[in-house]
């Protein structure tokens, strides 16, 4: 497997950065590099392409920042992001049960606190074997079962693979969530009980999926709209372990944040596998077997209610 020193992360936010910066520089006498006098050096680093194709390292404090990138259009949302094909990869090895992966997820799509659109579950493949933490999310199936039931079109695959819900299409029929195999959709019964504040509050888009709208169904949406900011899924951002690896499967290239890996070696060197494969929905989700685990299974308890483990000890 190929470890690459340059996260996919940092390189996503290298060409942004690089690109606003030769913006500037055409538009500004001022060279976006020069430190201003009321700018103190940060003393971290970023690295950028520069115009002769040279990497350099500049203070991060003298970069200008990236502008908003505006909304996107619904046709546009609908089409999805042209040459990518949007993949993650899921290391059970990792996984101590910590769920930042989902209070973030939860906040920052205003998800109601009954529902989760990443779930965590305890699992044990058969008696007398090592019990195990998964997380489970809608698996952005390449023949999705749930779009060929909805009757009004809010449920559709994109170009890059991902299955979003527009939420203004909905009618609450619930066709999806019955023909979903992974139970990954949750229903809004009620108001978001998440209040948005600052730069929280967004317009509604099918790449955003918020505001939450009652009588509608949810789900993960794999965070489109970071994906055009060149920034990874909110879980995989929250994830102190590195348990989520996501990327582009045209590029073959998969991360974490602070390791990137090719995807097909990672997947082939470590026996990656997808959930209930013989069903034909081809997820774009895949899994690591929990081997050599970094965690005992144990210590995710804690994170569980009295309920929970009470059902898990059974």
């Amino acid at each position: 497997m190929e470890n690459k020193d340059t996260s996919r992360r940092d390189f996503l936010l290298t060409g942004i950065l690089a690109t606003t910066a030769i913006v500037a520089g055409c538009s500004d006498k001022k060279n976006p590099f020069t430190p201003e006098d009321t700018v103190t050096p940060s003393g971290k680093k970023v690295k950028l392409l520069s115009v002769d194709g040279e990497i350099i390292e500049v203070d991060e404090a003298f970069l200008k920042p990236v502008p908003h990138v505006p909304p996107v259009s619904i046709d546009e949302s609908r089409r999805g992001i042209a040459g990518k094909k949007f993949v993650m990869v899921i290391d059970l090895a990792k996984c101590k049960n910590l769920k930042k992966c989902q209070s973030a997820c939860n906040h920052m799509h205003q998800v109601h606190s009954s529902q989760n659109w990443l779930k965590v579950y305890a699992m044990e493949d058969a008696d007398h074997t090592a019990p195990y933490w998964q997380p489970t999310q809608c698996m952005h199936c390449d023949e999705p079962p749930c779009v060929k039931v909805c009757p009004v079109d809010a449920t559709f695959k994109r170009e890059d693979g991902i299955v979003l819900i527009d939420n203004e299409r909905c009618i609450g029929c619930r066709f999806c969530m019955a023909a979903c195999p992974y139970s990954s959709r949750v229903f809004n019964w009620e108001p978001s009980d998440y209040k948005p504040t600052g730069d929280e509050e967004k317009i509604y888009s099918p790449e955003n999926s918020i505001p939450q709208k009652v009588g509608t169904v949810s789900k993960c949406d794999f965070c489109p709209d970071r994906h055009r900011e060149g920034k990874l899924p909110y879980c995989v951002e929250a994830c102190p372990n590195g348990v989520f690896y996501f990327g582009d499967i045209n590029e073959d290239t998969v991360t974490n944040g602070s390791e990137t890996f090719r995807f097909s070696e990672l997947i082939k060197d470590k026996a990656g596998y997808k959930l209930m494969e013989d069903l034909g929905t081809k997820p774009s989700v895949y899994y690591l077997p929990p081997v050599n685990r970094s965690f005992p299974f144990e210590n995710g308890l804690e994170n569980e209610n009295e309920t929970d483990k009470k059902l898990i000890a059974k």
